[in-house]
């Protein structure tokens, strides 16, 4: 390995006590932004989803073997009828809604046990598994640019934030240049940028500590029973199918990045997922799914040890559910230090989907595979970064999963070359 080259750290490695920590809390800082922002939006508690992200990622790991590197955090497809159920029948109610979603997932992993996985690969060609995970990436980019450039005015309005725009700046710098780093600082360059971030943030008067000073150093989360009701059922269950969309392209994606082919664990993988929806819905905490934030962080340290992610879990579960304290300082980083990191990680993402292209070796002189790849990208992106979503009866179709669903209707009907119809050429 030449001294520009990045220690691998693989699947099935271990690393020290000592290097597992600081990666454990660097995958824990990237998926907390999100993970805390679905309970504010929906009105449920903070501490019980980072709480029920680290079970729900322990429980994850334990069903698929200890072989899918993939952290679990609350899921944004569930906001819209988490909100019209507990506007209507209440929180409680919409909880019923998230268990059945699980079950749902658990259903679709049965299903897909019992027919095999070999029709992934004629619905999922690489040309589109590798536009899908660029729209991932990309479409994630809207989300990124607003936490690093923009606040709220007094009238409510997005404003361009200059200071933030700095901080953003900054952290995003300070990321690049540790992760081209060797030894440790390579492997944690996104802990340590945001640790950069935050610390310029303190010397610009940005961050508030007045939360962190109010909060316990112990307490429990504020865990709630759900209230079983079929017309909740009924709104929030079926969104269990679009996000078996997005899991299975970040199961992809995460193969791609790792180097494994994860299509015969998808039933497994799915049922992780579904049980943690479970358990989150029956203590008051929001659907789960699987993190870009996270695939992220694996492709720009080229950590992708599953002991990892059992670090990250164990401090989500211990801040989340016993150190109000410690989850008020976290929430403290400014916006901007969040966005500054994710401006790379989310293009991280896209970009090994364009590195997907060129190593399946995707001939775009084929047409099929440009029309693919074209359409599917632009209205994926689109519709993700515009917050466009196509409403069906109760719910909304987002654009991931409306590009993704659009890509396998045109690889389906779209003829193939006659001289080699094989899944790389398709």
């Amino acid at each position: 390995m030449s001294s520009h080259e990045r220690e691998v750290i693989g699947v099935d490695d271990r690393v020290s006590v000592g290097r597992a920590i600081p990666l454990g809390i660097q995958h824990m800082m990237s998926m907390f932004g999100s993970t805390v922002l679905v309970p504010v939006l929906t009105g449920l508690d903070p501490n019980v989803a980072i709480m029920c992200s680290g079970i729900g990622t322990i429980c994850y790991l334990l069903v698929t073997g200890n072989k899918i590197p993939s952290y679990l955090g609350s899921s944004f497809a569930f906001i819209s009828p988490i909100l019209a159920v507990g506007a209507t029948k209440g929180l409680a109610a919409a909880m019923s809604g998230v268990i059945v979603a699980g079950l749902v997932f658990l259903a679709v992993a049965g299903i897909i046990r019992l027919v095999g996985t070999g029709w992934l690969d004629r619905l999922l060609p690489p040309v589109l598994v590798a536009s899908v995970m660029v729209v991932i990436g990309v479409g994630l980019a809207a989300t990124a640019a607003d936490m690093a450039f923009m606040t709220e005015a007094a009238d409510g309005t997005s404003v361009f934030y200059g200071t933030g725009a700095i901080v953003a700046a900054v952290t995003l710098a300070a990321a690049v240049v540790f992760s081209g780093m060797g030894g440790i600082v390579g492997t944690v360059p996104v802990l340590l940028a945001i640790i950069v971030g935050y610390l310029l943030s303190l010397a610009l008067g940005l961050v508030d500590f007045a939360p962190v000073a109010a909060a316990a150093w112990v307490g429990l989360p504020h865990v709630s029973m759900p209230q079983f009701d079929p017309g909740a059922i009924a709104l929030v269950a079926p969104v269990a199918v679009v996000v078996v969309i997005e899991h299975i392209g970040h199961l992809l994606a995460v193969g791609e990045i790792v180097g494994k082919d994860y299509r015969e664990m998808l039933p497994r993988s799915l049922a992780g997922d579904g049980i943690s929806t479970m358990i989150s819905g029956f203590l008051g905490g929001p659907p789960t799914t699987t993190y870009a934030e996270n695939i992220g962080v694996m492709s720009v340290t080229r950590v992708y040890s599953t002991q990892i992610f059992w670090y990250a879990a164990g401090f989500a579960l211990v801040v989340g559910g016993f150190c109000p304290k410690l989850a008020a300082l976290i929430q403290s980083i400014p916006s901007p230090v969040m966005g500054g990191v994710s401006l790379l990680l989310f293009g991280l993402i896209a970009s090994n989907g364009l590195r997907m292209l060129v190593s399946n070796r995707v001939d775009f002189d084929v047409n099929r595979n440009l029309m693919i790849a074209s359409v599917v990208i632009i209205l994926g992106v689109g519709m993700e970064t515009s917050g466009i979503s196509i409403p069906i009866g109760d719910y909304t179709l987002p654009g991931m999963a409306t590009s993704t669903l659009v890509g396998i209707i045109m690889n389906l009907v779209l003829p193939r070359p006659s001289e080699d119809s094989s899944p790389d050429a398709s």
